[in-house]
């Protein structure tokens, strides 16, 4: 246990974490330059809903209001939703929920990777996922049951939810997909290309949060990778992802989304850290949080 003061640090980050097999819950990894994570040894929320109650790639987002959103998938296979929760501080939450967004069809295999994106031209949050609907879509070498689309739903209030619909189909399977917005009519969607051989990260350009995707580039990054999370630092954007097979987290630099450096020797990230993404906390919400967590315990990894 350890006490640190942050009032000359300007940034603070939170990367959302699990590990696996996924059944303790969220836990954070924090950072002041964004390059050299530690992990907060704390979980934060238990899964309590879903068929498997796991927390895995848990999402999350402040809203304008200073509300934490937080979503997650909350089983392999079987579920027809994601889980829900909300938090003023990050310590004491809310009641979790169930959001069946994929009820309207009961052959959807799986609800994967709950992604949260806040549209301030709209007001509003978009929260998108793969599902596998089986002989939905053409596929290459995948089995029908892991040939995946990205879907979206709408919420203003986390209460009332539009209609699911088909976010992003580029004619094979895909997964784990996030939106970055470069500035008005100007946005990036960073995303798994889950065919067989290649399970890599693509980005595409498109003219609002809800596309239309197009352009799609070469990989940017190496076979057997997922689960980006982004931040801009410097007028740069680092994407971090999982290198699954390596057991190790990797990153790129992009000013352009053009080009792209890979720069994983430079970053440490806790061993065992598992898809997350990443926000930046104001002094005064980290500052509250440090001084009523249970502990902070202070690692580093790489």
């Amino acid at each position: 246990m350890f006490y640190f003061s942050c009032q000359n640090e300007k940034e603070i980050y939170l990367f959302t974490s699990f590990r696996e097999p996924a059944t303790d819950g969220l836990n954070l990894l924090y950072s002041f330059d964004g390059i050299s994570w530690k992990r907060i040894d704390t979980v934060l929320l238990r899964p309590q809903i879903g068929n498997q109650k796991v927390m895995r790639d848990p999402s999350l987002i402040q809203g304008p209001d200073g509300i934490f959103h937080l979503v997650w998938t909350s089983s392999w296979k079987g579920d027809l939703g994601f889980g829900y929760a909300n938090s003023r501080d990050l310590i004491n939450w809310s009641e979790q929920q169930f959001i069946p967004v994929m009820a309207w069809d009961s052959a959807t295999v799986n609800v994967w990777a709950p992604e949260l994106f806040y549209d301030d031209l709209n007001r509003r949050f978009i929260i998108v996922w793969a599902s596998t609907i089986p002989f939905r879509f053409e596929k290459g070498m995948e089995d029908e049951y892991n040939n995946h689309r990205l879907y979206y739903t709408i919420t203003k209030d986390f209460k009332t939810f539009s209609e699911t619909r088909l976010f992003f189909n580029p004619g094979y399977s895909v997964i784990d997909a996030v939106i970055i917005k470069r500035n008005k009519n100007n946005y990036v969607l960073v995303f798994k290309d889950n065919t067989r051989p290649n399970r890599n990260l693509r980005v595409a350009f498109g003219p609002s949060p809800l596309g239309p995707f197009t352009s799609i580039s070469q990989p940017i990054t190496e076979n057997f990778t997922e689960g980006p999370a982004w931040l801009e630092k410097d007028n740069t954007f680092i994407i971090y992802f999982d290198a699954y097979r390596k057991h190790k987290y990797g990153a790129v630099s992009t000013t352009d989304f053009l080009n792209f450096t890979d720069i994983s020797d430079s970053i440490a990230v806790p061993e065992g850290h598992k898809h997350g993404t990443i926000i930046k906390l104001k002094q005064k919400v980290w500052q509250n949080f440090i001084k009523n967590s249970r502990f902070i315990k202070n690692e580093t990894g790489g």
